[in-house]
């Protein structure tokens, strides 16, 4: 009854997106808010088409915040009347497919969602990005999905064949190593594994903050949900498949961190950055352990809101300096020392210090990876030593130096972009407060 709700809400609110900025971008944070008094502590909420347990229901919410952080710094596509009634309908449009794919019970429904989000965020990249190279990233975006989602869809098939049913209860335990793959390679492109990650560094730098806020934010958190939902599937097999990944994904997140040290680019950086903690989230989900679904889920929540954030803050650097380059953006402590708390907050959550909900994920995957193999140890205190190398490489090199010569005017923050940046941190604060509630469904 509740999702019916919550998705009868957001269809009568594309007419707003016509009529006022304003009034849609205050209703949408209304639902939001509506949405948030609807947590149910027994864990799910289910009916006959939907159903949100502890994970599902966490998720959604996110997309929900990211969907309104969107629209609070996207506040220059309004003042510029830059087809902004049509960015307000591409977010709904976005937030209705992620709320559906969250909350699907039904195998092919999910996947149906998984896809038709794609598109919204394709628009997105290529109606808002900023070079003409953003044609290019889109095509990245979408024919990486496409190629590796195909064998998915004849997986559902072969799945309904099996069990005459595509509910996610429905299903029981399978030794098929190519359904393994099948299944389960169009969600590490979309977490995005190394050697198929090169899709998300183009489509984060031609992408306009809004896109890459979703990106980071939801879109990546979409490939883990959906490892965590099927593979329960392959517990036959799962140890003869999952190291190989697992092996994969830690030395592909070191590699990337060194990767992350040589860009010049704020935001290629950080879109790096976020390929090497999807790798360790992804890591910990094929550990296969209680700790390491959780671990993954609590860092897939904490990086959501820690990467967007930064995201935001290298928006907020182009809009006054024009350029990303870390050449150009140098001694901002000095002109914008309130930004600058900001950005030593977010540079510190990346490298996962207390206390913050980033440092709880990677306990449990740290502690779940171990248990996996004592080998992992090796990796993991390189990844993490690598993750504080760039985060302090990041601050430093913006917030200290000599400014750059060329600038003929500057202006301080306003309240709004405050507002963003408090709304992306203060949830990462408080989570860890209530760090239990992650634990009340723990077999997820």
């Amino acid at each position: 009854m509740f999702m019916m709700a919550d998705l009868f809400s957001l269809v009568f609110l594309i007419p707003l997106s016509y009529i006022s900025f304003w009034f849609f971008q205050y209703m949408f944070m209304f639902l939001v808010f509506v949405f948030m008094l609807k947590y149910n502590f027994s864990g799910f909420e289910i009916n006959f088409l939907f159903g949100l347990d502890n994970m599902s229901y966490y998720l959604s919410l996110l997309s929900y915040w990211i969907c309104m952080l969107m629209m609070i710094s996207s506040l220059k596509l309004y003042k510029m009347n830059n087809y902004y009634s049509l960015f307000l309908l591409v977010v709904n449009f976005l937030m209705i497919s992620l709320l559906l794919a969250f909350s699907s019970l039904n195998l092919f429904s999910f996947y149906f969602f998984f896809e038709v989000s794609v598109i919204p965020t394709l628009v997105l990249i290529i109606g808002w990005g900023y070079q003409p190279e953003r044609i290019e990233a889109g095509m990245y975006l979408l024919f990486y999905t496409m190629l590796f989602s195909l064998p998915m869809m004849i997986g559902l098939f072969v799945l309904y064949m099996e069990y005459n049913s595509l509910f996610f209860f429905k299903f029981f335990y399978s030794c098929n190593y190519i359904l393994y793959l099948s299944l389960n390679m169009v969600f590490m492109v979309k977490i995005p594994m190394f050697f198929i990650h090169l899709w998300l560094p183009k489509a984060h730098v031609e992408a306009p903050v809004s896109g890459s806020m979703i990106l980071a934010g939801v879109m990546l958190k979409l490939g883990g949900y959906g490892m965590i939902r099927l593979l329960k599937i392959f517990l036959p097999i799962w140890f003869y498949m999952n190291m190989y990944f697992i092996l994969i994904s830690l030395v592909g997140g070191f590699i990337v961190s060194l990767i992350c040290l040589q860009q010049t680019d704020m935001k290629s950086l950080i879109a790096y950055s976020s390929v090497s903690h999807m790798g360790l989230v992804m890591s910990g989900i094929l550990t296969m352990n209680s700790w390491g679904f959780i671990g993954g889920f609590v860092l897939m929540l904490a990086h959501g809101l820690c990467s967007s954030g930064l995201f935001c803050l290298s928006n907020l650097n182009y809009e006054r300096v024009f350029s990303r380059s870390l050449y150009l953006n140098k001694g901002m402590m000095s002109y914008m020392p309130s930004l600058s708390f900001w950005w030593f907050m977010f540079c510190i959550m990346n490298m996962a210090a207390p206390p913050t909900l980033n440092l709880m994920g990677e306990i449990f995957l740290i502690n779940s990876l171990v248990l996996y193999s004592s080998m992992t140890m090796i990796f993991l205190s390189l990844i993490s030593f690598m993750g504080a190398a760039y985060s302090l490489f990041l601050f430093s090199y913006i917030q200290h130096g000599v400014m750059y010569s060329g600038f003929y005017s500057f202006y301080m923050g306003c309240g709004r972009e405050y507002l963003l940046m408090f709304l992306h941190w203060f949830p990462l604060i408080i989570l860890i407060l209530m760090g239990d509630l992650f634990l009340i469904y723990s077999n997820i």
